[in-house]
């Protein structure tokens, strides 16, 4: 076991990184510039890779007193589903992840967050696209009046965290960001850091 160990290495060896001869842009549009790569693998075979770029998105878990997440009910109709997810978009050119993450909050819900922390970045789909994903945790918030955007939910509500696991596991929240930000909510709870 120690021998497998000390092969291990957070730093990729050179050898191993895959050589970009060139990327060519197939569309390019205000929301995603989807192109092709030509790869070389480090064994020398080389072929073609679809990449995706996607302005970076934030997210936000709006957390009440009684540990409560709000949430949207709206309908994906790529995947033809009808699902709970976060708040959230695609940051502004040059806009702050942190403000994005409020500003999407009310414009999207009409409740406007009291405080807010990053909670978990991460990539949803590495090796084909590149978006960063932020996902914010904001403690309390006050609605502000304004009724949601009928474009981008069709309800609120205010799901007990201790019902997230289930909805998680019976795909009622499915989208990438969602899942993640919410198993991270889950685990500083469980940890007792919440």
């Amino acid at each position: 076991m120690y021998g497998y160990c000390a092969l291990m290495s957070v730093e990729p060896k050179p050898a191993s990184e895959w050589t970009i001869h060139g990327e060519r842009v197939v569309d390019d549009t205000r929301r995603a510039v989807l192109s092709i790569a030509d790869v070389e693998l480090p064994d020398g075979v080389r072929f073609e890779q679809y990449v995706l770029r996607i302005p970076a998105a934030a997210m936000v878990i709006v957390l009440d007193d009684d540990e409560r997440v709000l949430m949207m009910w709206r309908h994906r109709f790529i995947v033809d589903r009808w699902v709970w997810e976060l708040p959230g978009g695609y940051l502004d050119p040059a806009e702050d992840s942190m403000t994005c993450a409020a500003r999407e909050v009310e414009e999207e819900t009409g409740w406007r967050p009291r405080s807010i922390e990053k909670l978990i970045s991460f990539q949803p789909m590495v090796g084909t696209i590149d978006q960063e994903n932020i996902v914010y945790l904001a403690r309390g918030a006050d609605f502000t009046g304004a009724a949601p955007d009928i474009n981008e939910a069709e309800r609120l509500g205010w799901i007990p965290l201790d019902e997230i696991q289930q909805h998680i596991d019976n795909g009622t929240i499915a989208g990438a960001g969602s899942v993640s930000g919410l198993l991270a909510l889950l685990l500083r709870k469980a940890t007792g850091k919440l």
